[in-house]
């Protein structure tokens, strides 16, 4: 099923998702790769604030290509989710609603996004140019130093993913390859 939705969503909306839904998502999310994650991860651990909000956020594993004139942003495809899966529980713990990447999670990602009311959806690997063009606006806002690898704050109108976990545990990729039953 088609969904346009405004993000960050409420827990009823995110409650609604099915894996499988095809999601157009406009608002204001967050990226943030694996030297991202390990930053935010110590400074959680340690008590500390992260660069933004996490209640309700979204969080798009990007590292985007640099932008060409007159472009908000270059490239922007999905990095693999796996790699942020260590650090995962403990953000959708504070409040992460939604992650956005590409590839399979792990049990205890799976588990904890069950637990907390979250999403992990996917954008589609290969598509980098094409998703550059339905962000509107970019912003780093933390963790200069890591280059690609900073926060950036997005604008993004219709970005086209789709549900591979809703909050039920149900797997898309497990659903379409016949594996188990689509739960985990």
């Amino acid at each position: 099923m088609e969904k346009k939705i405004k993000i960050p969503a409420s827990d009823e909306v995110i409650k609604e998702l099915r894996a499988g839904d095809m999601l157009y998502l406009t608002g204001t999310l967050y990226t943030a790769r694996d030297a991202a994650h390990k930053r935010m991860y110590e400074a959680l651990q340690k008590g500390e604030d992260i660069p933004f909000d996490i209640n309700g956020a979204f969080v798009y594993y990007l590292g985007p290509t640099p932008a060409r004139p007159g472009q908000v942003i270059g490239s922007a495809g999905p990095t693999t989710s796996s790699r942020m899966d260590k650090y995962t529980p403990l953000l959708l713990s504070k409040g992460l609603k939604g992650m956005i990447g590409k590839g399979k999670r792990s049990p205890e990602v799976i588990e904890s996004i069950k637990e907390n009311g979250a999403v992990y959806l996917a954008a589609i690997g290969g598509l980098g140019a094409l998703l550059s063009k339905r962000i509107v606006a970019s912003e780093v806002i933390a963790y200069d130093d890591l280059g690609t690898e900073a926060i950036r704050k997005l604008t993004v109108e219709d970005l086209p993913v789709v549900v591979i976990v809703d909050t039920e545990g149900n797997n898309l990729y497990e659903m379409v390859s016949g594996e188990g039953n689509g739960k985990n």
